[in-house]
């Protein structure tokens, strides 16, 4: 999601708008889309402030939330497979979940478990 606006130009947008500005010109000087205009307008109108929406969730919803837990785990089940080590979890994990966890906690799985033959 991209970053929203600053709460200073959505001020200086609504301030040119009740001067008299056409909502067209405003977006064309400002650089913003009408509709972005009209929900400003509809914010303040609803709120009476242009603060942006807060409260949104960021990032990933951990399932792991206790990180030492998990590398303790690890130590004990190290012999485990990803899959294993997500079926073993008391939590429902996927295989991408341990992966980013075992990355966070800065250990590593070998992907290749074939022996090379020298010569």
């Amino acid at each position: 999601m991209p970053a929203p606006y600053s709460l200073d130009l959505r001020q200086k947008v609504i301030a040119a708008v009740e001067r008299g500005m056409t909502i067209a010109e405003a977006a064309r000087v400002f650089d913003v889309s009408r509709n972005t205009i009209y929900q400003w307008r509809k914010r303040q109108s609803a709120t009476g402030d242009l603060k942006a929406g807060s409260g949104y969730q960021h990032g990933w919803g951990h399932k792991i939330k206790d990180l030492e837990q998990f590398r303790d785990f690890v130590l004990a089940n190290g012999e485990k497979t990803q899959a294993e080590m997500a079926q073993a979890w008391p939590l429902k994990l996927s295989n991408s979940t341990v992966s980013r966890a075992l990355k966070k906690i800065g250990f590593t799985r070998k992907k290749n478990l074939r022996l090379r033959r020298k010569g």
